[in-house]
């Protein structure tokens, strides 16, 4: 169904890669590759340049400045070739509601100039692939909304792209429709399709991720597999300590520093709980207990994408 990459060159290459919009930059002067076959993600936080990335991609925003190409060609002269063999999921859902599911499909063929039976014998496979062959004849409207994105991802499969972008692809989804695309996702990568997401979800980031980048204020900070972030910028557990009242412990921060000195490699203390990153949480947790720090509730789990992610860009909020 999908044709595979043929060959070993990057798919996607870039070097000083930047954006700007009048004098704001939303993108400076970033360095990337995307092999044939994997799945590379972009994380950061909103107005980080993700999208901005994205959208020089697949073409429909100039490059600033800096070297970019998408099959070894350039998107600010060759767009035409480079969408002919792009897959485009974007994070808003953009279907005719007015058309049923199966001709959802059938009339974006026809923008690959596709004939009819060409583009009802890949509808039929895709609708198939994401699940949805009983509700083919279906108008779009009163699909759910993990129907509308498997439905989505089926189009921009019509012309069996090398190069599948994704723009968070699963927000606003519940988890067994998050998991099915996940799925889905998975096996398109096993047929050799090259994907390139951003996303919010750090699991989502873990479970389709070979390597990824973070991006904040317009520049990549970190770059790497999952793990290898993991392994590089947090512990391999992480303890969290909760207490009853905050003004019992929390607003004592030297109390705290006190009870916890030399028991971890980082603690980090929150308006609701202190973060203990430590390679033995289950030690650490007694020797706080030894030294006199009580907790209501004591919790030892391994660290994630996400630690890394707000190390990397911070806990406050950006608009």
């Amino acid at each position: 169904m999908i044709a595979k990459p043929e060959t070993s060159a990057p798919l996607i290459h870039a070097q000083g890669l930047t954006k700007r919009f009048g004098s704001f930059t939303a993108v400076d002067g970033i360095d990337f590759d995307v092999a044939p076959g994997e799945a590379f993600g972009f994380l950061g936080p909103n107005g980080a340049g993700k999208t901005s990335t994205m959208r020089m991609i697949g073409t429909v925003s100039p490059v600033t400045a800096g070297e970019l190409t998408v099959f070894g060609l350039d998107p600010n002269h060759q767009g035409a070739k480079i969408r002919a063999r792009l897959g485009v999921v974007p994070q808003a859902d953009t279907l005719d509601n007015e058309l049923s599911v199966l001709e959802n499909l059938l009339i974006y063929g026809r923008y690959f100039d596709l004939s009819w039976a060409e583009s009802r014998r890949r509808a039929t496979e895709l609708l198939d692939f994401v699940q949805l062959t009983e509700r083919s004849n279906d108008k779009v409207e009163p699909l759910s909304g993990g129907m509308k994105r498997r439905l989505v991802i089926a189009r921009s499969l019509i012309n069996e792209p090398s190069l599948l972008l994704l723009d968070e692809p699963t927000t606003g989804l519940d988890p067994q429709a998050r998991h099915l695309l996940w799925d889905r996702l998975y096996r398109l990568k096993q047929k050799g399709v090259t994907l390139c997401l951003t996303t919010h979800y750090m699991d989502e980031a873990e479970q389709l991720c070979d390597r990824l980048v973070v991006m904040d204020q317009a520049r990549i900070v970190a770059e790497g597999s999952p793990r290898q972030l993991i392994d590089r910028y947090v512990t391999r557990e992480v303890l969290e300590l909760r207490f009853r009242r905050a003004e019992d412990e929390l607003d004592d921060s030297a109390h705290i520093d006190g009870k916890l000195h030399g028991l971890a490699e980082r603690v980090e203390q929150l308006p609701d709980r202190v973060l203990v990153y430590t390679a033995d949480g289950e030690a650490a947790a007694a020797a706080a207990y030894e030294r006199g720090l009580r907790a209501a509730s004591v919790l030892v789990r391994r660290a994630t994408l996400e630690d890394v992610f707000l190390r990397l860009t911070g806990r406050s909020l950006v608009e």
